[in-house]
């Protein structure tokens, strides 16, 4: 029997002095912190027997599984599979008070919070997700693999795997910055599902983390 781990890591903060939904958007990378934690995390794996790491094409995502490539001397795949999931309020603000939310002609894209109906589909997000990863799986077998994404993509396969429903409050989802989701395979049977924050907790409640 192999046993297979795959790593789902969080990027590190990022540098968002606006704090508005970035979502997909190009151009916001990690901030002093951000880079911090990315360091402190490939410093935690260090030791472990990681053989493949991948990243989303986003450059959060990039920035964070740098470190971890170069201290186990691995070139840095990407995988579009990983990406934050898309979302109709990107660029903007998103609170109540002086967000989106605040004008009742956004209102209808609220219509339906279990799809949801302001972005990706939740079992489609699940769906890619659990794509990538099978694939690293497969690249990384009898061994460990990191697939850096974010935290709605991770925490939504996380949902998928346990088998939950996957619309959820999003202020109570498991996954801060940095934080590591690992599914652990015996062969090609999922045997756990672990959580830690070797760089901290954050709060899922803070927009634009």
């Amino acid at each position: 029997m192999s046993r297979t781990v795959v790593h789902l890591l969080r990027h590190g903060e990022v540098h968002n002095p606006t704090g508005v939904l970035y979502g997909r958007l190009d151009g916001f990378g990690l901030s002093e912190l951000g880079h911090r934690q990315a360091l402190t995390v490939a410093e935690h794996l260090r030791d472990n027997d990681i053989v493949h790491v991948v990243a989303s094409p986003l450059q959060r995502a990039q920035e964070t599984a740098a470190p971890i490539a170069d201290s186990h001397r691995l070139e840095l795949h990407t995988d579009a599979r990983l990406i934050e999931a898309a979302n109709l309020f990107e660029g903007r603000k998103v609170s109540v008070g002086d967000g989106v939310l605040r004008s009742p002609r956004n209102w209808p894209m609220l219509r339906n919070p279990f799809r949801p109906s302001w972005g990706e589909p939740y079992l489609e997000v699940a769906h890619r997700m659990l794509a990538a990863v099978y694939r690293a799986r497969e690249r990384a077998a009898g061994h460990e693999a990191v697939c850096v994404s974010h935290q709605l993509p991770i925490w939504t396969v996380r949902r998928f795997l346990a088998g939950q429903r996957l619309w959820h409050d999003p202020r109570r989802r498991e996954c801060s910055l940095a934080s590591m989701t690992s599914l652990v395979f015996d062969d090609e049977q999922l045997v756990d599902i672990r959580y830690s924050e070797p760089a901290g907790s954050s709060s899922p409640k803070v927009t634009g983390a």
